[in-house]
């Protein structure tokens, strides 16, 4: 700053200002002036500068002459799809970034967008206003990256033109490689002599490389008299994953030439994998072009190439691995369905080469990101005859989402079985394996299930969200009576707490809040579960794990020595695990656990069935809880709704003598036109007091331990259900779905 005009009195010179950043340019496009005003008021808060067209030719004209950062389209327009648009608008500015939206059934929009649409990222309609704002942020982030990308690769290839000019000059013989093997008589002298005169003469060849290739020895008994002499480490390169920062400091041409890959550095060190690490001469040009101390681990000279085209790849700024040229073919042209009962004639190799097919990929990613947004529990991928459904599962009810060509069914399998590390090659029966998936949102878990069909291999995956908070007792919707019932239970230092429902009917979700309801750091919590579903620092968590034998009453019993005070069981699924199971609550232990019954009445039988002896259930059980989800209706479009008289005889019991009040969801963009959003509860508790646990041991009929029960205020699901319906938590059609008639 100049400071002269304090002195002098003259005016100080205007400082000169940092240039101003230019607001970030976004193109909407959308032949619906509705759909344009929607998307221009959800960034009318950011710092962009937002242009609206109608017409997509008018689009293309704009993009033309004019820069933009987004360009978000639509695919139905007139004129010129999406797809089309997207094109064009990627030869004309390939940096920009390209969002497509679409209706959440159109497959020629998902195809497109996977296949041929050169696209960041494809959203559905009806959009959710807070993610398009995050996927734009992002977009633009990635954007920055791009351009800083660019900026750098500009400087890395300018540095590797002079490095390779140095690298001319540079000593390449002095590999003391062909000393070592002659002193243990590998190679002769006059094959030594013959090795220097080539390398003066061919100063690009790597000594290594000389002698391999002459036959005179292989790389393998090399090799293994330099680790044995030199004790250095030999690596396999498929296990390491090199960062990009790590790779730019040595240029590719050096790697290749010299059969030379870096692995991982810190601030003082280089780990280099070499296949020839006695080249004093080149680990000194690598000091002085590394600034660091060079550390070579030994690898085959194959092995180097494959890491070095896996690493160095060309253009890698680009969006390369989320485009691909678009196509004007319909999807569904040329479309052929084998179905053979017989083993597919396909290589192990042609199916590892389908998984990298970029819309196959883009394609998985783009389906997991949508089902995670979305809020899904399951993601069903089923084969058909003509073509590939995905369907997802929220709130409990399975919907179609997308249709993609069957023609590209295997390579999305293959794809999912090479994240799952499943076999691809086997396709005749079931297999089980998990992922676990890094999103810009959160870390997920995935449970992937395949299942052999006449159609193809249909694949279930659900979703487990590794962040999901643990509800507390009153958030899960018991009712008054209820949650007396069931915090007494839970209270209790020793016995068994059973929670009972078909799959995903919030067993463990429940089992979750009554273990966190009462802990305390004085005891201890440990897991055993398939799979974990829930993380809790608080709690030693075992994952169960069949193929390798670890299975739950082998980890039950290894526990039962851990001095546990309160134990998580995910499931009693035999008579083994039960014993054990049983056998810690009545020695003192606080035991959680769930079962496969209809109700809380049936669990009695239920145990029975499995070999249980009567006093010991009549000793051990606690409280079991039966419990259903059902969706709650949308808070923003609930409306009163006129119940169907028929509908209310079906259901029966309570709702057989009518319901003063119901309510039903209209539809909004908050429930995403559904009328439902978010799930509840419905339960019914069976708790255990000496008259029952007298009954239970005497093997008394069901029905006369129903008839003391209700005595003591016990209330079925579908009367819980009565009291939820007439509060305008959840629709009568809903209940009707979950418990059926009566």
């Amino acid at each position: 700053m100049n400071y002269a005009h304090l002195f002098t009195g003259e005016a100080a010179a205007a400082e000169e200002q940092p240039a101003k950043q230019a607001a970030y340019r976004i193109l909407l496009v959308d032949d619906e002036p509705g759909v344009l005003s929607a998307l221009r008021r959800i960034f009318r808060q950011e710092n962009y500068e937002i242009v609206t067209c109608g017409d997509p030719i008018q689009a293309v004209n704009l993009l033309a002459g004019e820069s933009f950062q987004v360009i978000i389209s639509d695919y139905m327009m007139p004129g010129m799809n999406g797809g089309d648009l997207l094109k064009q608008a990627r030869s004309l500015q390939p940096a920009t970034i390209r969002i497509m939206l679409t209706g959440h059934a159109d497959v020629n929009a998902v195809i497109s967008a996977m296949k041929a649409g050169a696209v960041y990222k494809f959203i559905l309609k009806p959009w959710n206003d807070d993610d398009l704002r995050v996927t734009v942020a992002l977009a633009l982030q990635q954007y920055e990256l791009m351009q800083k990308n660019s900026a750098l690769q500009r400087t890395n290839q300018e540095q590797s033109k002079e490095i390779e000019k140095l690298a001319k000059f540079s000593v390449t013989t002095r590999s003391q490689l062909a000393i070592l093997l002659n002193k243990r008589n590998l190679l002769t002298t006059q094959q030594v002599q013959e090795l220097v005169r080539l390398q003066q003469l061919q100063r690009k060849e790597a000594m290594i490389k000389l002698i391999v290739d002459r036959g005179w020895l292989t790389e393998k008994a090399i090799h293994d008299v330099i680790g044995k002499e030199l004790m250095i480490q030999q690596v396999d390169l498929k296990e390491f994953n090199v960062d990009s920062s790590v790779a730019a400091l040595v240029p590719a041409a050096l790697c290749q030439r010299q059969f030379i890959m870096p692995l991982a550095a810190n601030k003082k060190q280089l780990t280099l994998a070499m296949a020839d690490p006695l080249d004093s001469g080149l680990l000194d040009d690598l000091r002085f072009v590394t600034g660091l101390e060079v550390a070579p681990v030994l690898a085959p000279m194959a092995s180097i190439h494959a890491k070095i085209a896996e690493v160095y790849k060309v253009g890698a700024s680009e969006l390369a691995d989320l485009e691909t040229v678009i196509g004007s073919s319909d999807p569904y042209e040329g479309i052929e369905i084998v179905i053979d009962d017989d083993s597919s004639l396909e290589s192990v190799e042609d199916l590892l080469r389908d998984t990298d097919e970029p819309p196959a990929i883009r394609l998985v990613n783009s389906v997991l990101l949508e089902a995670i947004r979305l809020g899904a529990s399951d993601i069903h991928i089923q084969p058909r005859a003509k073509n590939v459904m995905v369907r997802l599962r929220i709130d409990g009810v399975l919907t179609d989402k997308i249709q993609i060509p069957h023609n590209m069914h295997q390579s999305i399998v293959s794809r999912i079985k090479v994240m799952a590390e499943l076999d691809i090659s086997e396709r005749r029966r079931p297999q089980d394996g998990r992922i676990a998936v890094k999103t810009p949102q959160r870390m997920v878990d995935l449970r992937i299930s395949t299942l052999p069909t006449i159609n193809g291999e249909k694949i279930v995956m659900r979703i487990l969200d590794r962040n999901s908070a643990v509800l507390s007792l009153e958030a899960l919707g018991f009712s008054a009576n209820d949650l007396v019932k069931i915090r007494y239970a839970a209270d209790k230092p020793q016995g068994i707490v059973l929670t009972t429902g078909p799959t995903g009917s919030g067993k463990t979700t429940t089992l979750y809040s009554l273990l966190q309801s009462g802990a305390t750091p004085e005891k201890n919590y440990i897991t055993i579960e398939d799979p974990v579903e829930y993380y809790l620092d608080a709690a030693g968590q075992v994952l169960v794990r069949e193929k390798i034998g670890l299975t739950f009453p082998l980890v039950l019993r290894a526990i039962l020595r851990q001095d546990p005070d309160v134990l998580l069981i995910g499931e009693i699924r035999d008579i083994e695990t039960a014993e054990v199971a049983f056998h810690a609550a009545l020695t003192g232990h606080q035991v959680f656990s769930t079962l496969h019954t209809n109700s809380a009445l049936a669990t009695i039988s239920r145990l029975f069935d499995l070999g249980l002896k009567p006093f010991v259930v009549a000793t051990a059980i606690e409280a079991i809880i039966a419990q259903r989800l059902v969706r709650k209706i949308c808070e923003h479009c609930r409306a009163p709704h006129v119940p169907e008289p028929e509908l209310l005889q079906r259901l029966g019991g309570q709702f057989a003598g009518g319901i003063k009040s119901a309510y039903k969801g209209t539809g909004c963009p908050a429930c995403f036109g559904s009328g439902y959003k978010g799930r509840a509860g419905l339960y019914e508790i069976l708790a255990f007091d000496d008259k029952m646990r007298h009954l239970v041991a005497g093997e008394a009929a069901i029905t006369e331990i129903a008839q003391y029960a209700r005595s003591k205020n016990f209330e079925t699901l579908r009367d819980d259900a009565y009291h939820k319906v007439a509060n305008g938590l959840t629709t009568l059609e809903e209940t009707f779905r979950v418990l059926g008639p009566e």
